[in-house]
């Protein structure tokens, strides 16, 4: 029998913490200070924040209060990623990373994976991911082909960076039974060479096929990364990621793709008291009509682990090509990509998820798909209107000026992905032109009055919020280059907020999280220096020194826990605190009800 989670955990005493500077991210409007030195602590929960002198008044009544120094670091809310996939990221670092750091070429490619496969026992799978065709010297796909290198007697599969499919060798379509003559499933594709032979490469709604018999089948909803293991093995891979979310400042996380792999995973996790996150959870819409069934009509859940609402694809990804430009690719005029639904069944879908109350979240990217999803939310919007839907679109990559002011007047939430043009930025520009360097506009977003949300999309890029904030504010790309003028750039701030406050109130969690104010949970990051007051080119640079979830250090860097300098506590056993850390919040449900 599965039990629900038990109580969060609780500092058995209250916390006064200070610090060099608390950035608090609250609104001037309240009258909040936006710079704090100290905060007050108690079941989790902010009970005061300002000046020390101020929040040692408000501490002086009460027993047992216990100091927390973090000397000269910054603190800022817990960083919340609002488009993240962890289990994907925890799966994917089992898996042969083949990435740029690793891999140039496609002979790179294949010797990493030959590699791989003489370690592995006999029969089972090879499986890579990381790569960027555009980014390679062959600036084209692996084929088919040169995976039979790796091995001719078991799978094989090269997922591309994008997540949205990649390169299957050709005992995987043999033993799938797809040949030349298989028609191309809704929502994906096999390609095939100008003879109609398979490639190898598979993009998205095709990638059904990997799951096996008894696998997640999602239809032609979205690209499909379910692959299956053990349920232990899920877990310890969820596990995994959470670490590196935790490792980056990261304590809330919206998942954009929960099917049931997801959601078992995460009430395994919750279930053994291993939970230290706070999830979202965006049900893919395949699992619509059953929600709707089961009368899910709005949030459910408590303060760790909810379903929050539905996630949506209009069309595939720039980095694997599958973004819908139906007048083609400059670098390959015969692929357009594609749409998942046409414009009346979309509609349809974002129609009924918000006559029930439920928030959409849509993956779209051209402008094409983009006014496909505006249109439909807008025609959801007049048949119920509600002025605080929320309806998001997914990394809304390449939206029209006129499209960016349609959201402005409907309250849809664009939300970005800055790493994206930070790893490959270049690509989009190769791919579609000069139309590319306005990939990601996020200046032209706070132009328009939009509330600005960035995240990571790991493992599509790592959990890495600072790095998104550099990137967000630079427009600077790995390489170097910069992607289009300085007027699509926001600054460090706003950047920040976008990825704290901003990113809570995507998520409907804006009255609980985000912000480090009274009343609120004391979800915070441990900065070793203040990203406002860093030369945007090393923000990427600062580390987190420690992240803590309700008033509880979940992570501590190790330099910092091999010489003690993250916090001058008093005789509190950083085991124990773990080992309540790994609760669940009974009252949490409540705060939850109450921010809502």
């Amino acid at each position: 029998m599965r039990h629900l989670p038990a109580p969060e955990a609780r500092n058995e005493h209250p916390l006064l913490i200070t610090a060099e500077r608390i950035r608090t991210m609250a609104s001037a409007a309240d009258g909040s200070a936006a710079v704090a030195a100290a905060m007050l602590v108690i079941d989790g929960r902010i009970a005061a924040i300002g000046e020390v002198a101020d929040v040692e008044r408000a501490a002086a009544a009460l027993p047992h209060v216990e100091r927390v120094d973090l000397g000269d670091a910054t603190v800022v809310p817990g960083f919340v990623d609002a488009h993240a996939h962890p289990l994907m990221l925890g799966q994917l670092s089992t898996w042969v990373d083949c990435g740029p750091d690793k891999a140039r070429d496609i002979p790179g490619i294949i010797a990493l994976l030959r590699e791989a496969a003489d370690r592995l026992p006999a029969g089972a799978p090879v499986r890579g991911y990381g790569y960027e065709q555009r980014n390679l010297a062959e600036r084209r796909h692996p084929t088919r082909f040169e995976l039979d290198r790796v091995a001719t007697d078991r799978e094989v599969y090269l997922m591309n960076a994008s997540g949205h499919g990649g390169v299957v060798n050709s005992w995987t379509l043999e033993h799938n039974g797809v040949t030349r003559d298989t028609p191309n499933p809704e929502g994906g594709e096999f390609f095939r060479d100008a003879d109609g032979e398979l490639t190898g490469e598979l993009s998205d709604a095709a990638c059904n096929v990997l799951t096996g018999l008894h696998g997640v089948k999602i239809g032609h909803h979205g690209p499909n990364f379910h692959l299956g293991d053990e349920p232990a093995e899920l877990v310890r891979q969820l596990e995994g990621a959470q670490a590196q979310f935790l490792a980056g400042g990261v304590t809330t996380i919206g998942d954009a793709q929960v099917s049931k792999r997801e959601l078992d995973t995460y009430l395994r996790l919750a279930e053994r008291g291993g939970l230290r996150m706070r999830v979202a959870a965006y049900l893919l819409s395949h699992l619509l009509d059953a929600a709707i069934e089961m009368g899910v009509h709005g949030p459910l859940g408590d303060a760790r682990l909810a379903i929050q609402g539905i996630k949506l694809y209009a069309d595939g990804t720039l980095g694997g090509e599958t973004a819908w430009f139906p007048d083609g690719y400059l670098d390959d005029p015969c692929r357009t990509g594609q749409l998942y639904h046409d414009p009346e069944e979309y509609r349809s879908l974002v129609s009924r998820a918000h006559a029930v109350g439920l928030q959409t979240a849509t993956h779209s990217q051209s402008p094409d798909a983009i006014e496909m999803v505006l249109s439909g939310l807008e025609a959801a919007l007049a048949e119920r209107p509600d002025p605080d839907a929320r309806h998001r679109i997914e990394h809304c990559g390449l939206p029209t000026p006129e499209q960016i002011e349609r959201m402005a007047a409907a309250g849809i939430i664009p939300v970005n992905q800055p790493q994206h043009h930070f790893n490959w930025g270049e690509g989009v520009t190769r791919a579609i032109g000069t139309p590319g360097e306005r990939f990601n506009p996020l200046g032209e977003f706070e132009r328009a009055g939009l509330p600005l949300v960035i995240s990571s999309d790991a493992p599509v890029a790592d959990p890495r919020p600072l790095e998104a904030v550099q990137a967000a504010a630079s427009r600077i790309t790995r390489r170097g280059v910069q992607l289009g003028g300085d007027d699509l750039a926001i600054d460090v701030e706003l950047a920040l907020r976008a990825h704290t406050i901003h990113a809570a109130r995507a998520i409907g969690r804006e009255r609980d999280l985000g912000s480090l104010e009274v009343g609120k949970a004391a979800d915070f990051a441990v900065l070793a220096a203040d990203p406002v007051a860093t030369p945007v080119d090393e923000i990427a640079g600062i580390g987190v020194r420690a992240t803590w979830v309700g008033g509880v250090e979940v992570h501590r860097a190790e330099a910092d826990h091999a010489d003690g300098a993250a916090a001058e506590r008093g005789a509190t056993d950083d085991g124990a605190q773990a080992d309540r850390a790994a609760q669940a919040d009974a009252s949490a449900t409540a705060h939850l009800e109450a921010a809502r």
